[in-house]
């Protein structure tokens, strides 16, 4: 089978950033969502797939459109869900029970939340229906969940990428083995 190109993008900055928003459907900041557009611009693919909350599927949209490609919205590609901590400040947080999340987030999920291996789980099953050239605009911790999968990063080497808003990492994957090899990094 042949590999094809895939390029994860992160949404452009929310109105509220730099709270854990995860499954919360916060609105775009309307400018942020410029650079993502310039962006996609730079890159080739023959649809978009979404996360289906709005600060990630209102650009995939206006990308979808401006390219002419089908676009595809779904909750496979969402961030990962942090329960009560949804919409918080992490300084707001204990200190403790902030710091073993981010630690090992499989034995220590926020109150309420998603495990770590429960996210790379629904991006596991999203990324087994891709099989062309394809642009998908998700959330940061997605991004790191289909690098995990794809490269064989441990979830440690997944944060060793920088992912602010907008940044784009550009793929190319061999679906026979469901690996792949990082082509091109722009942020």
């Amino acid at each position: 089978m042949n590999s094809f190109a895939l390029h994860l993008m992160r949404h452009g900055a929310p109105q509220t950033p730099g709270l854990l928003l995860g499954h919360s459907d916060v609105p775009p900041d309307l400018d942020a969502m410029q650079p993502c557009l310039e962006r996609a611009r730079a890159v080739d693919f023959a649809q978009v797939l979404s996360s289906d909350l709005g600060r990630a599927s209102s650009p995939a949209a206006l990308i979808a459109a401006e390219r002419a490609v089908p676009h595809h919205a779904g909750a496979r590609w969402r961030e990962l869900h942090f329960g009560a901590w949804e919409g918080a400040e992490p300084a707001t947080l204990p200190t403790s029970d902030v710091g073993r999340f981010w630690d090992a987030p499989d034995e220590n999920p926020p109150p309420g939340g998603e495990r770590w291996s429960d996210l790379r789980l629904r991006v596991e099953s999203a990324l087994a229906t891709i099989d062309q050239p394809t642009l998908v605009l998700s959330h940061a911790g997605t991004m790191r969940a289909a690098l995990t999968l794809l490269c064989g990063f441990t979830y440690r080497q997944s944060w060793a990428i920088d992912l602010p808003y907008g940044a784009l990492v550009s793929l190319r994957v061999w679906p026979e083995t469901q690996s792949a090899q990082i082509s091109g990094l722009v942020t």
